[in-house]
This record gives C-alpha cells, sequence and structure tokens, in this order.
C-alpha cells in the first residue's frame, strides 16, 4: 500500500502556485521587449564631418574627370595631327616620288630641243634637202609628245621671260641693259626651269634687266 507524504503535497502545490508567476514575468519580458524594439537607424545622429567628407571627395572626383577629359581631348587631338601629317607624308610621296627621275629626264628634253633648233635652222626653205625636213618635222613631234608626257605627269616648263626675278624659281647668270623692260624683269633665259606639281625641282637660267650707266 502507498505511503502518503505531506510534504511532498505541500511542495507540489507551492509549485503550482509559483508557476503562474513564473510564466507571468517571461510574458511581461517578452511584451516589454516587443515594444521597444530595436533602435531605428533612421534615429542616428548625423555627423557634419561625414557630409564635409563625402562633398571634398565629390569636389576631387571631378576634378579628376575633368582632366582626363581634357586629356583625353589633347590625345585626340594629337592622333588627329600624326594622321594628317602621315596622310600629307604619303601623298607627297606619290607626287614627287619620281622628282629625281624628272630631274634627268629634262636634261635629255634640253638636249632634244637643242637638235631641234638645230634641225630646224638646217630644213629652211632655201634648202631643197627633204631628208633634213623629215628629221626636223619627226624631231618636232618628239618634243610636243614629251611635253604633253610632262604635262600629264605634272611637270611643266616655266616661261619667266618678261616676268619679275624670283629667287625661288630662277638664278641669275647675267645682267642686260634693260632696253625697253622695266628693270629687275627677266630679259632673257639660257636654261629652262621646270615645277613638278608646282615644287621647283630645276631652276632657270636667267638673265636679268638693269638699267643702263652711262
Amino acid at each position: 500500500m502507498a505511503s502518503f507524504h505531506p510534504c511532498s503535497s505541500l511542495s507540489e502545490s507551492l509549485c503550482f502556485r509559483g508557476s503562474p508567476r513564473v510564466f507571468s514575468t517571461a510574458a511581461q519580458q517578452r511584451s516589454t521587449g516587443d515594444e521597444c524594439g530595436p533602435e531605428d537607424p533612421h534615429d542616428e545622429p548625423k555627423h557634419p564631418r561625414s557630409d564635409c567628407a563625402i562633398k571634398h571627395k565629390a569636389i576631387k572626383l571631378e576634378e579628376q574627370v575633368q582632366d582626363l577629359t581634357e586629356r583625353y581631348r589633347k590625345a585626340l587631338a594629337d592622333s588627329e595631327n600624326v594622321r594628317r601629317r602621315t596622310q600629307k607624308f604619303v601623298e607627297d610621296a606619290k607626287l614627287f616620288g619620281i622628282q629625281s627621275f624628272c630631274r634627268d629626264l629634262v636634261e635629255v628634253a634640253d638636249i632634244l630641243e637643242k637638235t631641234t633648233e638645230s634641225a630646224a635652222e638646217e630644213a629652211e626653205p632655201s634648202n631643197p634637202n627633204p631628208t633634213l625636213k623629215k628629221i626636223y618635222e619627226g624631231l618636232s613631234l618628239i618634243e610636243a609628245k614629251l611635253q604633253s608626257v610632262f604635262a600629264k605627269h605634272g611637270l611643266q616648263k616655266m616661261n619667266p621671260v618678261g616676268g619679275k626675278y624670283d629667287p625661288y624659281d630662277h638664278e641669275i647668270v647675267c645682267h642686260v641693259p634693260a632696253e625697253g623692260m622695266q628693270p629687275g624683269t627677266i630679259a632673257l633665259v639660257t636654261q629652262d626651269g621646270y615645277k613638278l606639281h608646282g615644287r621647283t625641282i630645276r631652276h632657270a637660267l636667267v638673265g636679268v634687266a638693269v638699267e643702263s650707266q652711262e
């Protein structure tokens, strides 16, 4: 038969009576915690120093952007200048690549011109030799064709007689009395000058008119 323990019954009674208080305390703590809740980050005080630092950093970044933009523009301008110079160099190489060849070729033109003039003197109407006449006509055709080829490739003979002396185009070899001409003008040409696409490749040897000294 089970024995009855008064003390045991009394402690159980006390435990049951104390339990609501324990539960009530825990509930109050939870309720208090819910009411308090975590602090709102928006309620934190602002720091003026932090705002100043951000503004200063933004100004520095803007200055860096402006500096890089200016460097980029200069780089573009330099690149464009290099491109133009390179293009000009290539174009000049195409135009004036035959310059030295033309210098040699105009010497052949000089010989042909002198030969044609000599043949013209020999083939005068007073000379009945038909062979000389044919030679002269052939040389004249060759000379005309040669000058046509020169013009096709931008090579032109100067005609300075009666014009002003230009040290970039002419070379003075003598002075002649200015008879009916303005002093300083070109009176005669002893050797023709030539230009290739407007650039002088051989100066004309000229005689310039000067005032006669009595």
